[in-house]
């Protein structure tokens, strides 16, 4: 044993440990070390290296695959299906894509022919084939008589409603679809029948990106709630996992997080710092530079026409005034033809900076490629197409941040929470205040033992001890 530290002592606990932390079951599930999980921030902002950096480290990371097109996604799976095999700890994300769902259900198709092992889905508000697919795809029978699934699918929610839809069976309609199609066997869909469509439910508060921005410590009870509700209902033995997303920038965020019950904890916007990002040290530099009110919500391109925002950065950026023009613009008329003439000529000038022509030949040479069921449909409809022209700006905006276009730094849309100026402030003067010190598992680490020491010292404080306030701060440092 080592020297008794100096002093009177008034309270001793016995060693916690960051492995701690959480659900044990999520650990043993998919075979981590850690509790921890790096979301997949889109468009690739949450590289393979990163997902292969936190896999190597015992945590659980998934590519950023939204808004990619397949030859993209199909890339990065590839390489990291050859880097990490026989690895079950990693994953790709599945982003609902009520505008494309011929893609979406190709994205699905790719992660199953390649056997990722996780899954990730996000953004949905109802189910689709697609993600049922890929929840019930190759379930089997074990020698034991329990259920077998090939790939674990998580699903992120912030609504009650869709997080029901999660943690219930497959629909039958749905089944009997895929049946049909010859994608599921008769015995797969029974299965399916007998388990939750997910058993990993990431509950999302206020965070960067598509949120409803719900308060962690409202929303969390309502899931956990929930999940013991339809566990009941449906007679489930094995257990599901309800896990912890938004506002997750500091250890007390995280300690908090574990104290409601989360069995795992997700981190999305402070990752963007790290170095393995895959966006531009311009926009990283923005990043640092916020503070927790340096967030806005603005129009979200893959669902622009449904109304649905997303929160960004506001902080050196413009996008979201801009993004806000556009979406009245399109609200207000019904073609670009009907535009007033000083609306139009502010929207040429000030936000898509070229004639409102010369973009729609940009974006029909996109969607020419990417999917020419739009151009079709946009030849039909003059408002879908006013639409596609402003998701021009929308799209390029967040490519714009992850290339470094720097003469486009005022539209930069770079998806962020109010946890990356919680960071900040928690690592001003510190080691992780260094850029080249941010790696992604630098960042978990650090979080993971400050909420380790964050939760001892709320144990002794339950205990009647009298904790001093330092005893709650943990300091950045490097670990080895």
């Amino acid at each position: 044993m080592g020297p008794r530290p100096g002093g009177d002592i008034v309270g001793t606990l016995p060693p916690l440990y960051p492995e701690w932390l959480g659900g044990r079951t999520f650990c043993e599930a998919h075979g981590v070390r850690f509790p921890y999980v790096a979301g997949e921030m889109a468009n690739g902002i949450a590289t393979t290296r990163m997902v292969m950096a936190m896999a190597r480290a015992e945590m659980l990371g998934f590519f950023g695959a939204g808004g990619l097109g397949l030859p993209e996604v199909e890339r990065a799976v590839r390489e990291l299906a050859g880097e990490l095999a026989g690895m079950p700890n990693w994953g790709v994300n599945l982003i609902h894509s009520p505008n494309e769902p011929e893609g979406e259900y190709r994205v699905a198709k790719l992660l199953l022919r390649h056997g990722v092992p996780c899954v990730s889905a996000s953004a949905y508000m109802a189910l689709t084939p697609a993600v049922v697919l890929c929840s019930a795809a190759g379930l089997r029978r074990g020698p034991d008589g329990q259920i077998v699934r090939r790939t674990r699918l998580f699903a992120k929610v912030s609504r009650p409603e869709v997080a029901e839809r999660f943690l219930s069976p497959a629909p039958p309609d749905l089944l009997r679809q895929l049946v049909e199609r010859g994608e599921l066997s008769a015995e797969e869909a029974a299965l399916a029948a007998r388990v939750p469509v997910a058993e990993d439910i990431t509950v999302e508060s206020d965070s960067g990106g598509h949120t409803d921005n719900r308060p962690l410590g409202v929303l969390l009870p309502r899931i956990l709630n929930l999940r013991e509700e339809l566990v009941r209902r449906f007679g489930y033995t094995r257990a599901v996992r309800v896990g912890a997303a938004g506002g997750l920038g500091t250890p007390d965020g995280v300690a908090a997080a574990f104290a409601l019950g989360a069995a795992y904890v997700v981190t999305g916007s402070v990752n963007q710092v790290a170095v393995e990002a895959g966006i531009s040290d311009d926009a990283k530099a923005m990043l640092a530079e916020a503070d927790i009110a340096d967030v806005v919500m603005a129009p979200a391109a893959d669902m622009f026409e449904l109304g649905v925002k997303l929160q960004v950065l506001r902080r050196g950026s413009m996008f979201a005034q801009r993004a806000g023009q556009l979406y009245e613009a399109y609200r207000a008329h019904s073609s670009l033809e009907e535009l007033p003439l000083g609306v139009r000529a502010k929207i040429e000038r000030e936000v898509l900076r070229a004639p409102i022509e010369e973009v729609w030949d940009l974006t029909r040479r996109f969607w020419e490629q990417r999917g020419p069921a739009e151009i079709a449909r946009a030849e039909r409809d003059p408002k879908h197409r006013m639409a596609l022209v402003f998701r021009w700006y929308l799209g390029n905006s967040s490519r714009w941040a992850i290339t470094g276009e720097t003469a486009r730094r005022g539209d930069y849309q770079v998806w962020c929470g109010p946890a990356m100026g919680a960071f900040n402030q928690w690592t001003a003067g510190s080691v992780l205040a260094e850029r080249g010190n941010r790696s992604v598992v630098q960042i978990a680490l650090n979080l993971l033992e400050g909420a380790a020491v964050s939760t001892r010292a709320h144990q002794l404080r339950t205990y009647g001890v009298p904790v001093p306030p330092a005893a709650f701060v943990f300091t950045p440092c490097l670990f080895a």
